[in-house]
């Protein structure tokens, strides 16, 4: 398929630049592949569609604060320093996006606040990448502490056009987030609440975690008209053997599998055995899910409502196929369902 096959008008108004009062009273649009159907319901209502048995896969990834705002040595200009990943841990090693990136070349100095910490630039990456080192007195506990401390939460700039708030650093995260590493949020799973895990557990329904740390390759624009050049960035996974026996089970009962975000997609769809079942799996994938593609594992898809021409919507349509889910969008569009990160949900079925 081409890209521009996932161009679509979307009005600025439906991009949320909030989430819900309450995570479970989001929207959800329940789409049936089977027969073309499309519902209108409240994300707390997804319970209905799932029973005794059946498997809800979620990213249990923690999204840390990875904006920070230093000043430049002599000139004290303010820079913004997103951290993507860290490189070495023994020596502090981190790969980043600076902003503005003109003014940051190998050599320069970066302060932060009133802390100890400096970061000094060792690389250039891209035209906004660096490779920068903290030069930090401290042990590894007391560093982590401090860039939590100095650090907000990262969310997307490009889309959500206000400041951060205070109550960005709970809602721009899952409840179920365990293990930190992720510089977005896993927006799917952000509608859960721990009484609708709770109603799942009492009618059967197994929630079991994949971990994967998503990277800003995931929002990163595709520029080829020909998806098959578009290439990933590689994102950090885990599959544990328990989940990946939870899973097995069901689709051997020939259960419902929901994935929970196209990121536990991805994590799945690159960790499959020669039999069509889930394996446990460590690692990195730069797995890149257009249409058409033959999904093995999951057999229903919650995300959220993606923008256009996004890798996103991309392996959405790839599920729901690209004539329904075209049309889904439009129908989300006219109903004012909100888009993006802190956006309403989709339960493809």
């Amino acid at each position: 398929m081409k890209l521009s096959e996932f161009k679509f008008d979307l009005p600025e108004s439906l991009l949320a630049q909030h989430p819900a009062k309450n995570r479970d009273e989001s929207r959800l649009m329940v789409l049936h592949r089977d027969s073309g159907k499309i519902e209108h319901r409240v994300f707390k209502d997804i319970i209905e569609y799932f029973n005794d048995g059946d498997v809800f896969v979620v990213n249990d990834t923690k999204v840390f604060p990875a904006r920070l705002y230093g000043n430049k040595e002599k000139t004290g200009a303010q820079i913004e320093v997103f951290l993507l990943r860290e490189l070495n841990k023994e020596i502090h090693l981190w790969d980043v996006l600076v902003d503005p990136a003109r003014k940051i070349r190998v050599g320069n100095k970066l302060y932060f606040g009133e802390s100890d910490m400096v970061a000094e630039v060792i690389d250039n990456t891209t035209s906004r990448g660096r490779t920068i080192k903290f030069l930090f007195d401290g042990s590894d506990e007391e560093f982590y502490k401090a860039l939590h401390d100095l650090g907000e939460t990262p969310i997307p700039k490009e889309f959500i056009s206000r400041e951060t708030e205070a109550a960005d650093k709970e809602r721009y995260q899952t409840i179920y987030a365990k293990h930190t590493g992720a510089v977005a949020a896993p927006s799917a799973g952000l509608h859960f609440t721990r009484e609708v895990l709770k109603r799942l557990e009492i009618k059967g329904v197994d929630v079991v975690p994949v971990t994967l740390h998503v990277g800003l390759g995931t929002f990163r624009p595709v520029d080829v008209e020909d998806l098959t050049k578009h290439k990933m960035d590689s994102e950090n996974f885990i599959v544990p053997a328990e989940s990946a026996t939870v899973v097995n089970r069901a689709l051997d009962a020939k259960k419902r599998v929901c994935a929970v975000g196209t990121t536990s997609m991805r994590a799945m769809e690159s960790s499959v055995s020669a039999h069509s079942r889930l394996k446990p799996t460590e690692g990195w994938t730069d797995k890149f899910i257009f249409p058409p593609y033959d999904f093995k594992i999951s057999n229903a898809l919650l995300t959220n409502f993606h923008t256009p021409e996004s890798t996103l919507m991309m392996m959405a349509s790839a599920f729901a196929g690209h004539e329904l889910l075209i049309e889904a969008y439009q129908t989300a569009i006219k109903e004012k369902y909100k888009f993006f990160s802190y956006g309403d949900a989709m339960l493809i079925l």
